[in-house]
């Protein structure tokens, strides 16, 4: 086959976090895939065709995806951060084992990208420093009482934790049941960091402490963090520095 299939991520927001490699792919490639506002992150070039599509279709994009590259494309699939991150490579490898033999020789390829979290993260200094874990908030792909389990363990087990689609219209309580959980479970007052948009001009960050904490301090743009019961802040100018050291006692 002479096409080929690659997944890429597009950072954070801001283009100067997409990577070089990745920025070379999309000058090679003769279509590009996704959700509608990361397509729209690609500019228009001759030679190049963009196919943007609901955010709730993974299946049908990835397909459409293998389809192209098997006809000879370069295709290049778009997520923002990472695609290996709740994003575009999964998907594009449940649809490549459910029929493994016809896509065995399609070169399929992954490059990495700056994720939301780390990104977050780093803004705020190193709230990930230590042991971490992420998940999901979204009850699309799994059901609510896993989400709570793993959320509970998650804390019983003192990892900082990234949350990621903590709240949509479809969702408004979502993440006042997963601070209300959180609160039973840790019972003390971690910090926990808002981080929205960052690296665009609409960045934001605020950080408060788990008691304080509430839903509508969030939306799908938002990055929540919850440090461990070792994260502490230290004052410094500007905005205070959001740490969890990587020394235990």
């Amino acid at each position: 086959m002479s096409g080929w299939l690659i997944v890429v991520g597009l950072g954070p927001g801001a283009e100067a976090m997409v990577t070089p490699e990745v920025s070379a792919t999309l000058a090679e490639a003769t279509d590009v895939v996704g959700y509608i506002p990361y397509v729209a992150r690609v500019p228009k070039r001759p030679g190049l065709t963009r196919h943007a599509s609901d955010n709730r279709v993974e299946r049908d994009r990835a397909l459409h995806a293998l389809e192209m590259a098997e006809a000879g494309q370069r295709v290049v699939v778009v997520s923002s951060g990472d695609p290996g991150v709740f994003a575009m490579a999964a998907a594009i490898f449940e649809r490549v084992e459910e029929d493994a033999e016809r896509w065995h020789d399609l070169d399929i390829r992954v490059l990495p990208g700056i994720t939301a979290m780390l990104a977050a993260s780093a803004r705020a200094g190193a709230p990930l420093g230590h042991d971490f874990c992420a998940i999901n908030l979204s009850d699309n792909l799994k059901p609510q009482a896993l989400i709570e389990r793993r959320l509970k363990l998650a804390a019983e087990a003192d990892f900082a934790i990234a949350l990621y689609n903590p709240r949509s219209k479809a969702r408004p309580d979502a993440l006042d049941a997963a601070f209300a959980l959180l609160r039973e479970t840790c019972g003390d007052e971690r910090p926990v960091l808002f981080a929205r948009a960052v690296s665009t001009p609409e960045e934001h960050l605020r950080i408060v402490s788990l008691p304080e904490a509430c839903g509508e301090m969030a939306d799908m743009r938002t990055i929540v963090i919850i440090g461990s019961s070792r994260t502490r802040m230290i004052p410094h100018a500007g905005r205070p520095i959001l740490y969890t050291p990587r020394t235990t006692p």
